[in-house]
Parts: C-alpha cells; structure tokens; sequence
C-alpha cells in the first residue's frame, strides 16, 4: 500500500469511502504553513502503520467541493474514516502522539 495517497472527488469513494483499512484523511493547502509541518508526521505514521492505515491528502483548494462535503473551514483538518464514517477529527497543527492517539484508538 502506498505510504500516502492523493485524493481526489472521483476517487473518493474508492480510496475512503471504501477501504478495507481506517484511513486518516489530511484536509490540506499547499499555501498553509501548519499543514507543512504535520505533512512529515503524517508520512512517518503511514510508514509506521503500512497497511493498518491509509493516509489520504486531500488540497482544499483543488478539491474545495470535499472540502464543503465535510465542513472544513480551518486547515489542517485531520477526519478519521473508519467504514466509510468520520469517528475521529483534529483541527489544526498539533503533536505526533496526538496524531498517533488517533490512529491507535481505530486500530
């Protein structure tokens, strides 16, 4: 499984809606500083939890339709898909074991 996977409206339901593994969905922009700073956090974890977990990277100003979909307003936003479903969020820039915690809790 690939260690991050660009996400799409067309490949949405595909790579989250679908998947056989919780995925960790980062509401992204390339302009934002705090989502440049979790980016590698994030790819540490994906490597970490190889084929536990998918990490899907989703650029709000690309996809602003999924962006509106799940109400994201402030970026980062972290959503936690497990069967399709959100059942964890997290807003904004904050630590590895936080990030961590998350992961931990749907696994």
């Amino acid at each position: 499984m690939a260690d991050e996977v660009t996400v799409t409206h067309s490949n949405f339901d595909a790579e989250v809606a679908k998947s056989a593994v919780p995925v960790v969905a980062d509401f992204w922009a390339e302009w934002c500083g705090p989502c440049k700073m979790i980016a590698p956090v994030l790819r540490e974890l994906a490597a970490q939890y190889k084929d536990k977990i998918k990490i899907a990277k989703i650029d709000v100003d690309a996809e602003l339709e999924l962006a509106q979909q799940f109400n994201i307003v402030s970026i980062p936003t972290i959503l936690v898909f497990s069967k399709g479903k959100v059942v964890k969020q997290q807003i904004g820039a904050v630590p590895r074991q936080a990030l961590e915690k998350m992961i931990k809790e749907v696994l």
